[in-house]
Parts: structure tokens; C-alpha cells; sequence
């Protein structure tokens, strides 16, 4: 095991307050630096975070240290040093939009870092952005042309730690967020989790303007979330799956992947393979070892 559980390192998930449900999914702390402090070594494998495909937006402020992308495909190739498929170091502030594959990130010892899963119909009604700009890439958060955005940036990159970046951020998006709001959400925001959401968006497009043709609220799921209705829900199964194999290993249950399958809409447990791939960049079995065991994993440990 290149990256096995590092007990020094910290990552966090915190789900967002009553007044932004609907805009915020949740945010992420992830600090490498409380291990390094300590004098405890972290291997450049037990440095990385591996994430899966996603229908969210997200924003990410690197505090301290420095981020760079890797190449998935390299995943077997030892603790990542040398590895010649790195990208250059990330700016401290980045934008992504949804994305249909998985993303590794090689970050260095000292690393701090604040992130935010955001629902894109809420970025885009606060914004403006085209999301089909961002669909699969990740940009300097300048990509965002408005001075509000970029004092946003800098009193992030200020904040000393995650405490104070929740408040910073969450003190910006409320009045925006409120300006928006009824534009957005139809009704009460939408149940956590993928599934629920993807429902509340189809309801809406069916229920908004003239033409109320599948093809049209279609095009509208699509407007409105940067991908198109299939894609949603594709990544809304593969989630479901997802938990339901925790619960199994919380209650020490067996999975049986061929019952799994079935039992979320899967052609076959080869079709649940072949999406899992696609998705996480491993098989089943394989994501689920490395979620119980490798360090790089931790996003998904914490993800609810």
C-alpha cells in the first residue's frame, strides 16, 4: 500500500447553514500541515487526493503549499515522485464545473486547503457563467469578471483558518444567495444527496415558461446544471451505490456486487463495473479497498 491512513492528517466535511441549502452542498477542509508540524513524514502518495466524477461546481482556496494536477492514469505508479504527467502548481484560487471523469491532486506537506461544492444553477444565477465554459476544466477563479468576486478571493486567501474561511465565504453568498433564491428554487430546496436534486431540477424544467416538451426541459436541465439530464443521472446512481457499500462495511455486511447492481438500476455488475471505472477511475472492489485504506482516499471518507 503506497498511501496507507495517516493519523496525523486532517479532512473535514461541513454542511452548509439553513440559509444557503439550495446554493451551498457543503465544504471541505483538508490540512496536511498538522501531520508536518508534528514532525510526522507524509509520503508524496499520502500527499494526494483522488476525487470522482461530479454535477457540482466547485471553488477551492490553497491557504498554504501548493496544489498540481496529476494524471489519472498514473495511479500505479509508485508514490508519484517524478511523476513526469504533472501538471504546473495550480493558482491558490481556482473554479471547476462539473466533470464526468475523476481528478488527482498532488499537494505538498504544508498544504491547507478550503473548498466548496456549490449546486452550478445557484453559481450560475449568482454569477452569470456560462457553464458549459466550464464543463471538465478548472480555471483561475479571476475566470469570475466581477471586483466583488475578486475582493471575495483575496479576504479568502487571508483567512488564517477554516473556521474563518467558512465565515468569510458564507457572510458573501448569503445577500447573493437571497437575491436569487426564488429564481432558483421553486420550493423548499432539495433533500442532500444527488438523487433528490436531479429530481427538484427535472420538476422545475417541466414546470418553467412556454414548451413544456421533454426535449425543452431537457435543454433546460442542461442550461441550468452544465450537463445533460443522462449524465445527472448516471452520477446519482453511482452514489447511491456508493452508500450503500459504506453502510455494508460500517455494519460489516457482505457485498455482493451482482445483488448492488440490481438493486440500483444496473443492467448487469459488468455495467456497474464499467460506470464505476469511468467514473472513480477504479473497479468497485478496488475503490472500495482504497476508500478503507489509502490516505489519498479521504474525500470520499468524509463525503456524505
Amino acid at each position: 500500500m503506497d498511501a496507507p491512513l495517516h493519523p496525523g492528517t486532517v479532512a473535514r466535511l461541513h454542511i452548509p447553514p439553513r440559509a444557503l441549502e439550495g446554493c451551498l452542498y457543503a465544504c471541505l477542509w483538508r490540512d496536511l500541515s498538522a501531520a508536518s508540524s508534528q514532525g510526522e513524514t507524509l509520503t508524496d502518495a499520502q500527499c494526494q487526493s483522488w476525487f470522482p466524477a461530479t454535477p457540482l461546481c466547485g471553488l477551492s482556496w490553497t491557504l498554504s503549499g501548493r496544489v498540481r494536477e496529476l494524471d489519472v492514469g498514473m495511479q500505479d505508479a509508485g508514490d508519484g515522485e517524478g511523476d513526469g504527467d504533472a501538471e504546473p502548481w495550480l493558482p491558490a484560487s481556482v473554479i471547476g464545473g462539473p466533470r464526468g471523469g475523476p481528478k488527482r491532486f498532488q499537494a505538498t506537506p504544508d498544504c491547507r486547503v478550503f473548498m466548496v461544492a456549490i449546486r452550478p444553477e445557484a453559481l450560475r444565477a449568482m454569477t452569470g457563467i456560462d457553464l458549459a465554459l466550464l464543463k471538465d476544466r478548472m480555471l483561475p477563479l479571476s475566470f469570475i469578471d466581477d471586483p466583488a468576486w475578486r475582493a471575495l478571493d483575496a479576504a479568502m486567501l487571508s483567512c488564517r483558518d477554516e473556521q474563518e474561511a467558512r465565515r468569510t465565504l458564507e457572510d458573501f453568498l448569503l445577500p447573493r444567495w437571497r437575491a436569487v433564491r426564488d429564481e432558483v428554487l421553486s420550493e423548499d430546496p432539495p433533500p442532500r444527496g444527488y438523487g433528490g436534486w436531479i429530481q427538484h431540477l427535472a420538476l422545475r424544467a417541466i414546470a418553467a415558461g412556454h414548451g413544456r416538451s421533454v426535449r425543452q426541459a431537457e435543454r433546460r436541465i442542461k442550461q441550468w446544471s452544465g450537463q445533460s439530464l443522462r449524465a445527472l443521472r448516471v452520477v446519482s446512481r453511482a452514489e447511491a451505490a456508493f452508500q450503500q457499500v459504506r453502510k455494508l462495511d460500517e455494519d460489516e455486511g457482505a457485498v455482493i456486487w451482482s445483488a448492488l447492481a440490481q438493486d440500483h438500476g444496473y443492467a448487469d455488475q459488468a455495467h456497474l463495473c464499467r460506470e464505476t471505472r469511468r467514473l472513480s477511475g477504479f473497479s468497485p472492489e478496488e475503490l472500495r479497498r482504497r476508500v478503507a485504506q489509502d490516505e489519498a482516499f479521504w474525500a470520499y471518507r468524509v463525503w456524505v
